[in-house]
């Protein structure tokens, strides 16, 4: 019975888990409409625009990951099984 409670809560956290990732994709959409009006409105700064925007996309990413992995090792390498 307490195998189950724990595969049940773990498939909750799993899910959960998983909306980590509609922040990076709103931050990044957010990230990159910003970084076109930046760049329609002054050309010559391209460069600098998009590097930075790369930079900040890359960070955004990184948590969005990150709960990926927490709700793969939730789903398939249980840490909590073996405390049983």
């Amino acid at each position: 019975m307490e195998k189950a409670i724990v595969l049940a809560a773990s498939a909750l956290g799993a899910g959960t888990a998983m909306i980590a990732g509609i922040g990076p994709g709103i931050g990044e959409g957010y990230a990159v409409g910003k970084a076109c009006e930046s760049i329609g409105r002054q050309p010559e700064s391209s460069g600098a625009v998009t590097r930075t925007m790369f930079i900040g996309c890359a960070i955004a990413e990184s948590t969005g990951i990150y709960g990926f992995v927490v709700a793969l090792l939730l789903m398939f390498a249980n840490p909590f099984i073996g405390k049983l």
